[in-house]
């Protein structure tokens, strides 16, 4: 049997009342095969990232237990959001129902185009970074450093905590 992994996984929306698609996404990956859901972020307002005009989105960070492999937690995390509704349209940085993204699986490093671990954007995005840490400031992100010096390089600007309490 596998030994357990944690998984951080980056939670988002800006469709259809996206605190409770938030919500409901953090319920169903308590789910997941093989998989304990630990520890959730506070939820977080931010202003899109990207080029496409679209409304405010609320994101947050879960931490879970898995025995699962990197590329099977993936296919769990994608299938997840393809039944809570997400259409990959192929747009990118355009609005979402629902986003799970894979941010970090234990010490894995990866390159691969389908799963790139820990995830390419990590560093560059506050509203990732702030829900990370008020979980995990001492997560070391493989290749990249800690979390909490890694969030105290990104100003909170275009970011709000929308609840305090878990």
């Amino acid at each position: 049997m596998q030994r357990w992994q944690p998984a951080y996984v980056g939670l988002g929306s800006n469709l259809h009342d996206p605190r409770r698609q938030v919500l409901t996404a953090w319920e169903r990956l308590a789910a997941l095969p093989e998989t304990r859901a630990v520890l959730r972020s506070p939820l977080y307002g931010s202003r899109p990232f990207g080029p496409v005009s679209q409304p405010d989105f609320v994101n947050a960070v879960a931490g879970l237990l898995t025995r699962l492999e990197p590329g099977e937690f993936l296919g769990e995390l994608q299938a997840l959001e393809l039944a809570l509704g997400r259409q990959r349209d192929g747009a990118r940085w355009g609005p979402r129902l629902i986003d799970l993204d894979l941010l970090v699986f234990g010490r894995e490093r990866r390159g691969q185009d389908e799963l790139v671990l820990p995830h390419a954007g990590i560093v560059e995005r506050n509203f990732v970074l702030y829900p990370l840490a008020d979980i995990a400031p001492d997560l070391d992100v493989p290749g990249l450093g800690r979390v909490s010096e890694l969030k105290a390089r990104l100003a909170p600007e275009g970011l709000w905590r929308i609840e305090s309490e878990q």
